[in-house]
């Protein structure tokens, strides 16, 4: 079984290596077992198509490829910059994940 991830699907993230390095965007789909996430407008490739119902034209698409969680950092809803995160027990008992920059908890 594969580790919690740090990040999750609708997260906002920054890119800390690689050829997108300083980019960010929305997390749009996590492979767990992978540990790779999809990630807006970041590690774009050519992908060549053949004419189907979505591309009738075919030809070159730009699309995302999936970039390494260990790539990433989740940015801190309250400050606007690229934090840690941390696990803790919020008041209702539930595992919860926060910003280790500022100390809030990210829904």
């Amino acid at each position: 079984m594969a580790s919690k991830l740090h990040i999750k699907k609708g997260d906002l993230v920054y890119v800390i290596s690689g050829e997108s390095k300083g980019k960010q965007g929305r997390v749009l789909s996590v492979q767990v077992s992978k540990q790779r996430a999809f990630v807006e407008g970041v590690n774009m490739v050519s992908k060549h198509t053949k004419p189907n119902s979505k591309y009738p034209q075919g030809g070159i698409i730009k699309m995302e490829a999936p970039i390494h969680i260990s790539n990433l950092m989740l940015i801190d809803p309250a400050s606007g910059k690229p934090t840690r995160i941390g696990r803790r027990l919020n008041d209702k008992g539930k595992l919860v994940r926060y910003s280790k920059k500022s100390g809030e908890e990210i829904k």
